[in-house]
């Protein structure tokens, strides 16, 4: 039976950050599917403040659709797409960056289910999350310093950490740019962020991050490392593949290496399809 791609969006984003992937695997012969997890997409609430010319004020305050989502939130719901996708064969679970925290709680739940884990540049703890975002692997990287550019609400008090991608600010985007997506024009940039979501639960990396070596740590992984990556660098996707393999040293992962940008693959995917063609099962 023909494999089931199910694909889980990072932080800010969408479903529609992977229709390049899924075009590139639906020309390859390839079933796919994209998620959108609890209160982002369709659901994601954008404010009329966030349009332009924006009320800054306005867009801080406005409500949010993912302020109370929970990790276990995100894993139901794609628990509950696995389960449906699954009686049409095998499923192959894809989770780029924030995604990752999913994949496990996937993982743990319906193990057999899946036919393979597939992380990209994705968060992976085996130890508490403040151990790796704490790291000089982590802070080595740009993540903090585009948050600091980017967002516009107190995270704890709010519940979300709110990124405004349509500020007119050019050195905010350009530090943005530099850091997800170096290789790309200025437009392709601009079409990359203009995808995204302005809000992210701050309660994702909160919940139950624990894998279970009996059930996820059973599960075929894989894991595409992002060369490029400024956001989250390769020497912190290095550490974090590193535990997870002397946590679980009779199924490591199967490591591969693309020359991508935290966002390059999603706009240019050709590499990383190039691996994940080469983990379905014929």
């Amino acid at each position: 039976m023909t494999a089931t791609f199910v694909l889980v969006h990072g932080a800010n984003a969408n479903s529609f950050s992977w229709s390049a992937v899924q075009r590139e695997l639906a020309l390859r012969g390839h079933r796919s599917l994209a998620v959108d997890l609890p209160g982002h997409g369709f659901q994601a609430g954008f404010s009329p403040a966030y349009q332009a010319p924006q009320d800054p004020d306005a867009f801080t305050a406005a409500p949010s659709t993912v302020a109370e989502a929970t990790l276990a939130d995100y894993v139901g719901h794609t628990v509950a797409v696995v389960r449906r996708a699954a009686g049409h064969g095998p499923v192959i679970l894809v989770g780029h960056s924030l995604g990752g925290f999913t994949l496990g709680g996937v993982g743990n739940t319906i193990p057999d289910l899946l036919h393979r884990i597939v992380y990209i540049a994705a968060w992976c703890c085996t130890r508490p999350v403040a151990d790796y975002v704490t790291a000089p692997e982590y802070t080595a990287g740009q993540a903090m310093a585009v948050g600091q550019a980017l967002v516009v609400t107190d995270p704890v008090r709010a519940g979300v950490v709110r990124m405004n991608w349509r500020t007119g600010d050019p050195a905010r985007l350009a530090l943005a740019h530099q850091a997800m997506f170096a290789e790309g024009t200025e437009a392709e940039f601009l079409a990359a962020i203009n995808t995204l979501d302005p809000d992210e639960s701050v309660h994702i990396t909160q919940g139950d991050t624990s894998l279970d070596p009996a059930r996820w740590g059973r599960v075929p992984r894989s894991y595409i490392r992002l060369a490029g990556d400024r956001l989250l660098p390769p020497a912190w996707q290095d550490l974090l593949i590193a535990d997870a393999d002397a946590a679980n040293p009779a199924h490591p992962f199967d490591v591969h290496t693309v020359p991508s940008s935290h966002l390059g693959f999603l706009a240019r995917p050709a590499a990383v399809v190039d691996v994940l063609d080469s983990l379905a099962p014929r």
